[in-house]
């Protein structure tokens, strides 16, 4: 018989580990399910411990890694395996996969993100053409696996913890991160945060339809313009809202109007199709703001930051996003929101919400 994993292992920024661990915690307990989570300060990830009777395939599947604000991947898995021999890795390794009966199409090996753990990268591309030629040969590596991945994920060149991963449940990229290139000619950086953004909410087939030439947008807060940026690039008209100095350059494109005006109070001529907001401030004074424009219906999609306070950022996500929830649902609108911490961000969530007509 195959042994089961009880472990949920997720990957976060270094330093979240104690926001990523009380998500869990009150999601898991909100299912009606037991365990508790496993966590070093500054480790980037947190091992979950479910109780004996429940498989973590069921908690991952029913907490899926898009329903999660402070997680950068998510993992069923094996407890680690700790102490392997420096001269016989793979021994433990291979036994623990076949006794876990697991057949999957690729291996990843990945480390935290995290300098120390940066140096395995040696011994991870050692062991990479080895580890995969002795799994095809039990079997266990094969074409046609329904998708699923394993991954090795190494702490120390003798600790390691075995884990899969299902398509449509996971990040497809090494460590959950997307690894944007910063476009020179853009005013600042955060404009990585709304395309990483985009490419986290929005799916790529439908970026044609909803990020396109054709569409309107405000940018609150927008100076110097790093969001503008990118909707000027997605050729949309763009109200850039501050009372800061824009960048000439997008000034230039003939795509951007800007208005020295105050962004909490500014209300646009039309619907638009996008509101964009990276102002820093009180996390519930920019929920107030972007409720305003959704519940006259001022745009179709927004994305916006929370800045966070130094302690208990959970609780203060959740607290903001409850009530945007609460309140669109007493006006009878109608919308899908998601949070999550992105790889580009820092004391923050991006939030993304979808109106539905």
């Amino acid at each position: 018989m195959a042994v089961c994993p009880h472990e949920w292992l997720l990957y976060c920024r270094p330093g979240f580990e104690k926001d990523l661990s009380a998500e869990l915690s009150d999601k898991v307990a909100d299912m009606g399910q037991v365990g508790y989570p496993i966590a070093a300060p500054g480790s980037g990830h947190v091992r979950f411990v479910l109780g004996p009777s429940t498989p973590a395939n069921d908690v991952h599947r029913r907490l899926p890694l898009e329903a999660l604000v402070f997680a950068r991947q998510s993992l069923v898995a094996f407890p680690p395996l700790e102490d392997l021999p420096r001269d016989d890795r793979l021994t433990a390794i291979i036994e623990l996969v076949v006794a876990s009966g697991w057949s999957f199409e690729s291996v990843w090996q990945e480390t935290p993100d995290t300098n120390e753990e940066k140096a395995l990268a040696g011994l991870m591309k050692a062991l990479s053409k080895p580890l995969e030629s002795t799994l095809k040969k039990r079997g266990a590596l094969r074409r046609k696996a329904g998708g699923r991945r394993l991954h090795l994920f190494w702490t120390a060149g003798d600790r390691v913890q075995l884990a899969i991963s299902f398509p449509g449940n996971r990040a497809e990229h090494l460590g959950g991160i997307w690894r944007l290139k910063f476009p020179r000619e853009a005013p600042s950086r955060s404009t990585l945060k709304l395309e990483e953004a985009w490419h986290v909410f929005v799916p790529r087939d439908a970026w044609p339809a909803r990020l396109n030439d054709a569409m309107q947008a405000a940018d609150l807060g927008a100076a110097p313009g790093g969001w503008t940026y990118q909707l000027v690039r997605q050729g949309m008209y763009v109200y850039a809202i501050d009372n800061g100095p824009m960048d000439a350059t997008l000034m230039a494109t003939g795509q951007v109007e800007h208005l020295r005006e105050d962004a909490f109070v500014w209300e646009p001529p039309m619907r638009l199709d996008w509101l964009v907001c990276d102002i820093v401030d009180k996390p519930m004074r920019v929920i107030d703001m972007v409720e305003r424009w959704l519940i006259k219906q001022w745009c179709r999609e927004a994305i916006f930051n929370l800045k966070l306070p130094m302690k208990k950022r959970w609780e203060e996500v959740a607290r903001c996003l409850a009530r945007l929830e609460d309140s669109l649902h007493r006006a009878g609108v109608r919308a899908r929101i998601r949070a999550r911490h992105l790889y580009h961000d820092r004391e923050e969530v991006t939030v993304h919400v979808y109106l539905q007509d």
